[in-house]
């Protein structure tokens, strides 16, 4: 939550070391997990969060907003609790967690009691976060797939913000001995700006310290990131490591020296990166609030602009295949193809048929499933996951042949090549790496004209 919004006048350190690139291979896949640097559903279709945050625990009777948000076509929603150190305690998680399922939503739950541990007297430690989780654990447990747990919002201010890596492992392993399987999600430090990239540095050590290499990290992006090229170095540090990252909150440019949010969302739909806006409704500044009042039909120009603009929840959100994977009609990456208008005549037609084919290169195999997820008059996004075999493999070449004068538009996570009916995707740096029995995915646009079958595939492994 931005109670504040301070800009900080310090520069960007530099970093000198190379970063190792961090291919997770989630131990226990039971829900939402980590593969590679992407979120993945228990059967390996990947899920990009588009939603907003719902300040829960200081407007508990506010539950339409669930509705709500999903209406306007969100896919996720952060929910705001309290451990009950300075709000709550939120007794009421198997209620939340049932608003989000009956509402096709996945729910991220936060506790907000550690906002700016080190220097807001006030708050809670990770570890007192940790313990509120555990006291919840009977609701919980079961839901791996509906929810993620973000254990504290923003959990160390600017105070010796160094703290935040020995305190999030800490609080990742008890996660993990006290039993909870969940996808769980650590904010950075700097009131979640990592502005002095602690967490940018330490990722690593982070993320190796989840026995279950099911950990997200999450950026905060407010008053720091009002610069385009600050946001895109940022976000290319994780790309270029294979980290995971989500954009867990952000605001607008509502006045000169504010987020650049223009940048953010464009660069968070071309790498594929998750996002959730602050607010709905109910801040203190009412600038950060997207409906007025709750009001779905009072739509601010920040609510507009996230739900309806370019790269925004509409054009790109799709709904996680645990509820159908209902999408909407063209997730817009690039330029080169306007997304198609919501309407009657181009709702979207999704199809779950796949073809795959293995084969060898160097001793080692990769399969590759095609599937069609949205389909409109004209146009079509595509999908296919590459999985490899029985061992890691280093790269990926997959190649089809339309049958029905299909073509690729554009696309994502891989590099595409077309010559007449022929079609060739590579892996590009960040998702070559695959670990044994593990998966990745790319996508694309489409153009298409009348039938548009499912072609069979080759995949071709180093």
């Amino acid at each position: 939550m931005r109670r504040r919004l301070t800009i900080f006048g310090v520069a960007l350190v530099a970093v000198a070391a190379s970063f190792v690139v961090y291919a997770q291979q989630a131990s226990a896949a039971v829900g939402l997990h980590v593969s590679g640097r992407n979120i993945v559903e228990a059967n390996g279709q990947q899920f990009i969060m588009r939603g907003v945050n719902h300040p829960h625990v200081w407007y508990t009777g506010q539950t339409r907003a669930f509705a709500d948000v999903k209406a306007l076509g969100a896919n996720t929603v952060r929910v705001v609790l309290g451990s009950g150190k300075r709000w709550g305690p939120s007794s009421d998680v198997a209620n939340v967690i049932s608003l989000c399922k009956a509402n096709k939503l996945i729910c991220v739950l936060e506790v907000h009691d550690t906002t700016g541990y080190g220097e807001e007297g006030a708050a809670a430690t990770l570890d007192e976060a940790v313990n509120y989780w555990i006291s919840q654990k009977a609701n919980l447990v079961g839901q791996e797939s509906y929810i993620s747990i973000n254990i504290g919002n923003e959990p160390i201010g600017n105070n010796n913000p160094q703290q935040w890596t020995a305190a999030t492992v800490a609080a990742i392993q008890k996660m993990r001995s006290n039993g909870f399987q969940h996808l769980l999600m650590v904010d950075a430090p700097n009131w979640g700006q990592d502005w002095q990239n602690v967490m940018r540095d330490n990722a690593q050590t982070v993320l190796d310290a989840d026995t279950q290499k099911n950990t997200v990290l999450s950026i905060h992006m407010y008053a720091v990131y009002s610069n385009g090229q600050t946001i895109i170095d940022y976000l290319d540090r994780f790309q270029n490591a294979g980290w995971p990252l989500v954009i867990g909150e952000f605001g607008w440019q509502f006045q000169s020296g504010e987020v650049d949010h223009e940048t953010l969302l464009a660069q968070a739909d071309a790498r594929g990166l998750g996002y959730i806006g602050w607010s709905w409704s109910g801040n203190t500044d009412p600038i950060l609030d997207m409906a007025t009042s709750f009001d779905p039909n009072q739509l601010t120009t920040w609510g507009q602009r996230i739900f309806n603009g370019a790269h925004g929840i509409k054009a790109t959100a799709k709904e996680a295949s645990i509820y159908g994977g209902v999408t909407s009609p063209s997730p817009s990456r690039s330029s080169v193809s306007p997304s198609p208008s919501r309407s009657a005549s181009t709702s979207p037609s999704p199809s779950r048929s796949a073809s795959s084919s293995p084969s060898q290169g160097g001793g080692k195999t990769c399969t590759a499933a095609y599937s069609i997820v949205g389909q409109w008059p004209g146009g079509f996004q595509g999908q296919v996951l590459v999985t490899a075999g029985s061992s890691a493999i280093a790269g990926w070449t997959v190649k089809w042949t339309y049958a029905n004068g299909q073509t690729v538009n554009t696309g994502w996570s891989a590099n595409f090549s077309s010559s007449g009916a022929n079609v060739t995707a590579t892996n590009v740096d960040y998702n070559g790496t695959v670990g044994a029995g593990q998966s990745t995915t790319f996508g694309f646009l489409g153009s298409s004209s009348g039938t548009n079958s499912v072609p069979a595939l080759t995949c071709t492994a180093r």
